[in-house]
């Protein structure tokens, strides 16, 4: 075993233990759906219910729901009376993140928006106090700015993968629209002064924005 996998164990082991319902959704999702690795997993999950509690918000907007684990693990900070809504672009994947999500006692607090993100967005009349950003990857850059006005003073912007796996560090080929749409999200991100930013090195990247 190399030395970081001695390392990621040793995180794991030293952290608060994966709950049972998330740990049953990581084996489902990697038995029976196709990209189970886009999953949020462990040690992720629980920087983001470590995050949402933190911040405590009282809505929380998702972009890409997968299965449903980081938007159990997200859902975990909300407020009392707290909503999240969270956007998938496969109907074929409600089922199964909707059955979890009543598995974890959040059917009341988490809503379920199937479509395309950027025809979902300008509908929605709420504001943020936490948005995640984890689907498409070329549509980073619209994300962001589709959803900055209606993130509220103070609030967080958190996305994941920003690293992508080092490719941030190469000139990406011409098709490479995923590549692409990372290296402008950071870029956008890097130049705007309405923000504080930091990027964790937590597995594939993830940048934590501060709406000032």
């Amino acid at each position: 075993m190399g030395k970081q996998k001695e390392i990621d164990k040793y995180i794991l082991n030293h952290i608060d233990p994966e709950d049972k319902i998330l740990h049953e959704l990581d084996r489902d999702t990697h038995l029976n759906v196709i990209g189970a690795r886009m999953i949020s997993g462990h040690l992720q999950g629980q920087v983001l219910t470590m995050l949402s509690k933190m911040i405590r918000p009282k809505t929380i907007l998702e972009f890409g729901t997968f299965t449903g684990y980081s938007a159990i693990c997200l859902a975990k900070g909300l407020q009392e009376n707290g909503k999240l809504y969270t956007i998938e672009i496969d109907d074929e994947l409600e089922t199964r993140a909707k059955m979890y999500f009543e598995k974890a006692g959040f059917q009341d607090k988490i809503v379920q928006l199937i479509g395309p993100a950027l025809e979902i967005i300008p509908t929605l009349n709420e504001t943020f106090d936490l948005v995640f950003i984890d689907a498409h990857k070329p549509e980073y850059p619209d994300y962001y700015n589709a959803i900055f006005d209606k993130v509220k003073a103070g609030g967080f912007i958190i996305a994941d993968n920003t690293l992508w796996s080092g490719k941030v560090l190469e000139t990406p080929a011409e098709d490479d629209y995923y590549t692409k749409g990372i290296l402008e999200f950071n870029k956008i991100i890097k130049n705007d002064n309405r923000v504080e930013k930091v990027i964790l090195t937590l597995r594939d990247g993830m940048t934590v924005i501060r709406k000032k």
